[in-house]
């Protein structure tokens, strides 16, 4: 069986104007295909990226209130992280992944072969609406699976209360999961890519952008420049929403977009004065 990922490098000719990504695509099938192409590159990205993304709000969360400028937009000022909680909450995923997504990804191994990486790189045009697709996709799946969880009680208590120990959320916490949430997660990101037939480039854009907006879900500041402040009309529910979720969590469950609790009344803005419990 033909197995594309194993070819040598073939340099297509094809348009500038839909080809933009092509040289960028080359580069990578050039000098980094065998990384590419391993099972393990897409924990091993995702991973990174959680962490490279929860780094500079961890260091906000330490200083507080000596920087102002970004304090002035804390949600619940009257709740800081510790860095016990920020180290508990980054070894859980650590865990997680070493023991559980890792071996997966082994077994994984035997039944599965790499996926096979084209040598034509995606248009623009179909990077950004089938990553939209994809989504829109696990934005529905996670709303429906949260929403679930929540109303049913022994769900919630096995599954998915480990997420819900602070009442307000910072970075780390993103990732403070339990493992079938995780491994439920980690699934529909890996098979959702697949069943709408996204070029790799497109999937491993998904995951980065993915993780970017569920760290920017859990930082517990409403910055006006964050993207739930820059799609316009209140399409994304951003930080304001997790944090009224994680304080009433039988409200904004969708994890990125904000169409599906506006559609079933679960939708709660944020309230702009906390008051300490």
């Amino acid at each position: 069986m033909l197995n594309v990922s194993e070819q040598p490098l073939q340099f297509l000719p094809s348009r500038a104007s839909d080809r933009l990504l092509q040289p960028f695509w080359d580069y990578l099938l050039l000098h980094y295909r065998p990384l590419m192409s391993s099972p393990f590159f897409p924990v091993l990205l995702a991973f990174s990226s959680y962490t490279f993304f929860s780094i500079p709000f961890a260091i906000l969360d330490v200083l507080g209130e000596r920087v102002p400028l970004f304090h002035q937009y804390k949600i619940q000022a009257d709740r800081k992280p510790t860095l016990g909680m920020m180290a508990r909450s980054f070894s859980t995923a650590m865990y997680n992944h070493i023991f559980f997504v890792l071996p997966a990804v082994i077994i994984s191994m035997f039944f599965m072969s790499p996926p096979p990486l084209p040598p034509q790189a995606p248009t623009l045009y179909e990077l950004c609406i089938d990553g939209l697709a994809a989504l829109l996709l696990f934005d529905t799946q996670y709303f429906i699976w949260h929403f679930a969880h929540h109303k049913h009680p022994q769900l919630y208590r096995w599954i998915h209360a480990i997420h819900h120990e602070y009442i307000a959320p910072f970075s780390w916490s993103t990732e403070h999961l339990s493992i079938p949430e995780l491994m439920t997660v980690g699934l529909w990101s890996n098979q959702d890519p697949i069943i709408l037939r996204c070029h790799p480039l497109t999937t491993w854009s998904v995951t980065i952008f993915s993780l970017w907006m569920s760290v920017e879900d859990h930082i517990g500041y409403d910055l006006p420049w964050t993207l739930n402040h820059l799609v316009p009309f209140g399409l994304l529910g951003g930080a304001p929403a997790h944090d009224m979720h994680h304080q009433k969590p039988n409200t904004n469950f969708a994890p990125f977009f904000s169409h599906w609790d506006r559609i079933f009344g679960t939708a709660v803005p944020l309230k702009k004065k906390m008051i300490k419990r």
